[in-house]
């Protein structure tokens, strides 16, 4: 969920974070060759010079609580360059676009080590983790986008954007099309028919809403 500074907002005064955001950050460039492990958690923490057990310290969660942190600053950092572009002034449709498209193009990380994370989070016993993940991004990108809605559209709107921005992911980690334009163009794709299906139930809640009630016996 969301609150009024966006989605899983970090403490402002954590004396760690700037240490931890390295961390993670050396993590991550680690596991593009050893995978989400102990072992590129502790390479990054050399990498680093930080003191024995610090990068435990840092992490006590180990190198799964490192790709959720990033995952999660991933979020906040697109809600926040989709708030400095001034996005509610475009259509409903665009703004998503921009928004599945950022998180994918600057914030995702490099296609090796998402694989390699998406790869960790297929585990069964973090099958938790995995949706509880996707459900942040969504919320996030639904938040940048400027969804208010409170009732049971809050629920469809997410599910609907965890289909779209998950196939355009896997989709996107095998594109090796200059600039992704292949992804851009799937994204699209996927969009319309969203907003095709959309369109249809909207004409069928009309008809429903029009239509004579049989009489009653």
């Amino acid at each position: 969920m969301t609150d009024e500074n966006g989605p899983n907002s970090a403490p402002p005064d954590d004396p760690d974070a700037p240490a931890r955001d390295r961390l993670a950050d050396a993590t991550a460039a680690e596991a593009e060759f050893d995978g989400w492990n102990r072992a590129a958690l502790a390479a990054a923490g050399r990498q680093l010079g930080l003191p024995a057990g610090e990068a435990d310290r840092l992490f006590p969660g180990g190198p799964v609580q490192v790709l959720a942190f990033l995952s999660e600053r991933s979020d906040q950092r697109t809600v926040d360059e989709l708030a400095r572009d001034g996005i509610l002034n475009l259509p409903i449709r665009e703004r998503i676009r921009r928004a599945v498209r950022l998180r994918l193009e600057r914030h995702a990380g490099t296609r090796e080590a998402v694989r390699r994370a998406l790869a960790a989070l297929a585990l069964p016993f973090r099958a938790g983790l995995a949706a509880k993940l996707l459900y942040r991004t969504v919320d996030a990108l639904w938040y940048a986008a400027g969804d208010s809605s409170a009732d049971f559209n809050f629920y469809t709107k997410r599910a609907t954007l965890a289909g779209v921005y998950s196939s355009t992911l896997l989709y996107w980690l095998n594109d090796r099309s200059p600039g992704a334009e292949a992804t851009w163009a799937f994204l699209d794709r996927r969009i319309d028919d969203v907003m095709k299906v959309e369109k249809a139930k909207a004409r069928v809640r009309s008809w429903t809403a029009t239509a004579p009630r049989p009489a009653r016996r």
